[in-house]
């Protein structure tokens, strides 16, 4: 019976915490479908009494050039993951698998990397983009985040999995370190690489604070600086095409997470190992 009880009580707290995460979700869906008067009406229901949705979806991809912040995003996104991928894997097996003097000491700079908000480098950051002639294009949202110590710490803790007898038998082959790990170490990390991936491409696809410092086109801006872009302090703002917008900004996110979650849950149990 008290085994019963802990499962029923675990299910709750469950519960309980799943309906206050996706709760503000489905009110953003809501508030997509419905007309402005049922938005600012007395009483909420969850469904509309009209459904205004095609409305509301037109009228966000028409006023403001939501296509175009969507494949900003996607290129922002595959960009930064790209070179992330590129210079995390050879570092984390640099730091799992070789011996080498300062190792240990490298790697304790890589976790106190990850205690640094981005916010502390934002303003060298800027002065040297700004100082390339980099500023308001691709490139000044994409370099910044090509080094990610989270993903050199996740890939290392992953690599650390593989045991050195493999290695060891792809030396004797005659492989060389950097045959090992693009030929041997990256095809047994997809699992971890999906994980950084998705990891990667939700904290990119989000950003707002650095976009909005080094992006002044509208035709540049990423999905989140293009949602601010809805808000008019003249003529109010139209909740309906904003929650509209916001729906299509986030479904990219939800659809990729869904079609790669066992990877994902792969990848981070396995990485977890040790």
């Amino acid at each position: 019976m008290p085994t019963l009880l802990k499962g029923a009580l675990r299910h709750v707290v469950l519960g309980a915490g799943a309906v206050v995460m996706l709760a503000p979700f489905a009110m953003m869906v809501a508030i997509s479908l419905k007309s402005p008067g049922e938005v600012f009406a007395p009483t909420f229901k969850l469904l509309p009494d009209v459904w205004y949705a095609h409305q509301n979806y037109a009228e966000a991809f028409t006023k403001q050039p939501l296509a175009r912040y969507l494949l900003n995003g996607v290129i922002v996104g595959a960009a930064i993951f790209f070179f992330q991928a590129l210079i995390a894997v050879p570092c984390a097996y640099a730091l799992a698998k070789l011996r080498w003097c300062g190792r240990e000491t490298t790697f304790v700079f890589v976790l106190l990397g990850l205690l640094i908000p981005p916010q502390v480098t934002a303003i060298p950051l800027y002065i040297g983009i700004w100082q390339l002639g980099l500023l308001d294009t691709y490139a000044a949202i994409i370099l910044p985040s090509t080094i990610s110590v989270f993903g050199i710490f996740l890939m290392r803790q992953f690599f650390r999995t593989v045991p050195d007898d493999l290695l060891h038998a792809a030396r004797l082959d005659g492989l060389s370190e950097f045959a090992i790990v693009w030929r041997i170490m990256l095809p047994m990390a997809v699992p971890a690489m999906v994980s950084f991936g998705i990891l990667s491409l939700i904290w990119n696809w989000n950003e707002f604070f650095w976009p909005l410092i080094v992006i002044q086109s509208e035709h540049l801006a990423t999905p989140p600086l293009g949602v601010s872009f809805f808000s008019n302090a003249e003529a109010g703002t139209n909740y309906g095409v904003l929650m509209a917008a916001a729906v299509s900004i986030n479904a990219p996110l939800i659809l990729a997470f869904l079609f790669a979650q066992r990877w994902f849950i792969d990848g981070v149990t396995m990485s977890a190992v040790k």
